[in-house]
């Protein structure tokens, strides 16, 4: 549908506050609705956790499955525009919506970031507008596909085209016993090898796309995975080089742009040796949705990626954001309440909170849990920012910071 500007704190032609919905209650959506709130917006969640944390603070939650018809209409009815919290929402659900009311991201930019063959395949045609290109790569769908790999991609990860995330669904394989093996072991799902490359950091780009067009960019920023999990996101000057922090910012538009994409979209990078004593961009993956790696935003920037996803659905416009602090974000997963003071807990243990009267004591720290009801090791129950005023600053902070949650110490 033909989107138009739903200004905050009015009424639709319906005489009903405008209002704005998401498919998916997770921490993304709560952000996402407080977001909205602030700015005077109604809101509207379908998720069918009854304790779903966006459920729980949106003035309307509809608890149904996301390809429920009597659900989509009740969002329908509630909302002026909708949007999506995490990419694994029904793509056809979305085209249900997408019939009726403003939809962004659309149901066709949400389907290829589900489905890693069409997500490689949409950086490839990419590549020669942002001169940034995937890892090499191949589809492995069929025994033929499997046998006919290219030797050169091994050593390789073998990941499944389809719902993976944060590590999961990922094999590293070595030989071509290995490679099937690893398929074998993965269900025979439609995969992707990837090459290994030489690793130097992973990074990642956020930005904000309009209806009419417009892209705006947020700083790049440095990310540190655990077990495949984001643990440190640092953005300032100098944690990604210059040159590379330029090439993946304009690389990350010509993405959302080859889309034609409405909303915020988050892309992520290798940074990899290139072979020559120097270091280049290899684009890894999208998220079409806010990122956790984006979270700094909120107290760095004077624009959030959720007050960026608000504007975009709702038409507004979209100012370049400005970062006014360096800023590091901790991710908190359940594991802390297990794990006090870095003193592994038995697993009949209760959980116990971690110490966050000294943590919040530390200077420039804020903190934001999402409102899940239990810890579990693994979860992600909330995120540290921390900013200040000089880099120094924020490193002695967040590592001051890291110790008192007994979690490893920044690289």
């Amino acid at each position: 549908m033909t989107a138009k500007v739903l200004l905050p704190g009015a009424m639709n032609d319906r005489g009903q506050p405008t209002t704005l919905g998401v498919m998916g209650g997770g921490q993304l959506g709560r952000m996402f609705v407080q977001a909205a709130q602030a700015m005077g917006y109604f809101t509207a969640v379908l998720d069918p956790d009854p304790a779903s944390p966006a459920g729980l603070v949106a003035h309307w939650h509809i608890q149904t499955p996301y390809d429920d018809e009597q659900g989509l209409a009740q969002l329908m009815q509630r909302c002026d525009a909708i949007t999506t919290e995490f990419e694994n929402v029904p793509a056809p659900a979305l085209v249900t919506l997408g019939a009726h009311r403003p939809v962004a991201p659309a149901a066709s930019c949400v389907a290829v970031a589900q489905d890693r063959i069409q997500e490689k395949a949409h950086f490839v045609q990419c590549g020669p507008v942002s001169g940034v290109y995937p890892a090499p790569y191949a589809a492995i769908e069929s025994d033929a596909l499997l046998a006919a790999a290219p030797a050169d991609l091994l050593p390789g990860i073998l990941k499944t085209a389809r719902l993976g995330y944060d590590g999961k669904g990922q094999v590293r394989v070595n030989d071509r016993a290995g490679l099937a093996a690893a398929w074998e072991r993965l269900g025979r799902v439609p995969c992707v090898l990837e090459k290994l490359l030489p690793l130097q950091a992973e990074c990642s780009v956020i930005v904000a796309r309009g209806a009419d067009g417009q892209v705006v960019t947020f700083p790049v920023q440095k990310n540190t995975h655990h077990d495949g999990i984001l643990a440190v996101t640092e953005v300032f000057g100098g944690a990604v080089p210059a040159a590379l922090a330029e090439r993946a910012r304009a690389s990350t538009a010509a993405i959302a742009r080859h889309l034609n994409y409405v909303g915020v979209l988050c892309v992520e990078y290798f940074v990899v040796d290139d072979g020559r004593g120097g270091s280049d961009l290899v684009v890894n993956e999208m998220a079409p949705r806010p990122h956790n790696s984006g979270h700094h935003t909120q107290d760095a920037c004077d624009l959030s990626q959720f007050e960026a996803q608000v504007r975009a659905l709702a038409g507004l416009p979209l100012p370049e954001p400005r970062q006014h602090s360096p800023a590091i974000m901790l991710n908190l997963l359940g594991d802390l309440w297990f794990n006090p003071n870095g003193v592994r807990a038995q697993a009949s243990e209760q959980p116990v909170s971690p110490p966050w009267a000294q943590v919040l004591a530390l200077p420039g720290t804020h903190l934001h849990l999402y409102g899940k009801l239990s810890a579990r090791p693994g979860r992600k129950m909330g995120h540290l920012n921390i900013t200040g005023e000089s880099v120094q600053q924020v490193r002695e902070t967040a590592a001051r910071a890291l110790a008192l949650l007994g979690l490893p110490p920044l690289a």
